[in-house]
């Protein structure tokens, strides 16, 4: 079998790339290694950038996300037992971000690529990539106890931080930074209506807490723990006792509880593996890079390499440039260091370290007290939320 790109993983970061190849005319097969009901049992972010939004409506795939979305304007940030909003619509000129689920993103990508009629391979066993620093890439996969060949012209390794792709790199062509926290997120999503029609990211002494949704009647929440907690150990009743203990008293008396649909504690992580080409070999998302979920960068990092990739890709086969190809990856890392330093600093900001003591929870809440009472600062941090600009140029 031969296509012009292989896709490996067939997670948001995949799936987009194949449907804005399809758009462009350029022919992709995506092979992926679990079941498409296990690649929508992941539950993930549910904030998505005008930049993610944009690269859907390119693809043809965000119809479902404009009707069920919630657009919103702003958050607010909790700290010593008052809320302060951060109006993201007036501090950067009208940008606003849309919550809608990274399930739902899959799901709706799937269905396009279903609809189409364009081959993904899911239960692929042993994916192997080959060959990808000559002029003839070769994916290697076993299927239903067949070996099967797949060669391309390009290998894009959207498998995520445990995939074959980074791993098939010699380790002397390629450097990684990693930063891993000392605590976890504890994470519940329940069918009850959220606390309040926008996201609270809380500092309190008692840890960090968030209250997020995936629509109007189903929340998810989250409390920072120890990494030594088991999930097991976490009843519902003990899960919403310790979050009212973390909001203030307003959202204490606005919060319904219920029976938790999902529950489980995700460790923090930065992490970036530099350069993200090798050959024909091209590293998007969390292939090539983690950021811990605070300030919900993760989905929308990958979608942003998606698209300096699939510009790349179109730039080559329509107008026989090189230049995308030559320059993804240094593109990639500009917008990837910046969002690493934005998700790095608010994390630092909004939880509580174990070797942070006294002074240092002080130095928090002034930070957080300038921020909220400073329009230069506010602006920043609104402007990195929404998402900073993807450059197409030069």
């Amino acid at each position: 079998m031969r296509t012009q790109v292989a896709i490996v993983g067939a997670g948001p970061a995949g799936l987009l790339l194949g449907a804005l190849l399809h758009k462009s005319g350029i022919d992709a097969v995506i092979i992926e290694q679990r079941s498409p009901s296990y690649v929508l049992s992941r539950i993930r972010a549910g904030v998505l950038e005008q930049v993610t939004m944009d690269l859907l409506d390119q693809a043809g795939v965000s119809a479902r996300a404009h009707a069920e979305g919630l657009p919103h304007d702003g958050f607010e940030l909790l700290f010593k037992g008052q809320r302060h909003r951060i109006d993201m619509h007036a501090l950067t000129g009208g940008s606003r971000v849309m919550v809608y689920g990274q399930t739902e993103v899959t799901q709706d990508l799937m269905d396009a690529r279903a609809a189409a009629g364009l081959t993904t391979v899911y239960e692929a066993a042993n994916v192997q990539v080959h060959d990808f620093d000559g002029a003839t890439p070769r994916v290697k996969y076993e299927k239903d106890g067949q070996t099967h060949t797949l060669t391309c012209d390009f290998i894009a390794g959207c498998d995520g931080f445990h995939g074959v792709c980074r791993a098939s790199v010699p380790e002397a062509a390629i450097r990684t930074y990693e930063r891993v926290y000392p605590f976890g997120w504890l994470g519940l999503l329940a069918d009850v209506k959220p606390v309040t029609h926008e996201l609270i990211y809380a500092h309190t002494d008692r840890g960090f807490a968030l209250c997020s949704m995936r629509g109007n009647t189903r929340s998810r929440y989250y409390l920072q723990v120890p990494l030594t907690d088991k999930v097991e150990n976490w009843s519902d009743d003990a899960f919403w006792a310790e979050l009212r203990n973390r909001l203030d008293s307003e959202a204490r008396d606005n919060l319904t509880t219920g029976p938790s649909l999902e529950k489980s504690i995700a460790p923090l992580r930065s992490f970036v593996a530099e350069p993200m080409r090798f050959g024909r070999l091209f590293l998007a998302g969390d292939a090539a890079h983690i950021v811990p979920p605070t300030g919900a960068k993760g989905l929308n990092l990958a979608a942003s390499d998606v698209g300096y990739l699939w510009n790349a890709f179109a730039d080559f086969y329509n107008d026989k440039s090189r230049a995308g190809i030559d320059t993804y990856s240094d593109r990639c890392l500009r917008r990837v260091w910046r969002a690493e330093r934005f998700s790095w600093w608010f994390t630092s900001l909004m939880h509580h370290f174990p070797e942070t003591g006294a002074f240092g929870q002080k130095m928090q809440e002034a930070e957080l007290d300038y921020l909220v009472n400073s329009e230069a600062a506010s602006r920043s941090l609104a402007e990195n939320y929404v998402g900073l600009p993807m450059n197409f140029g030069a």
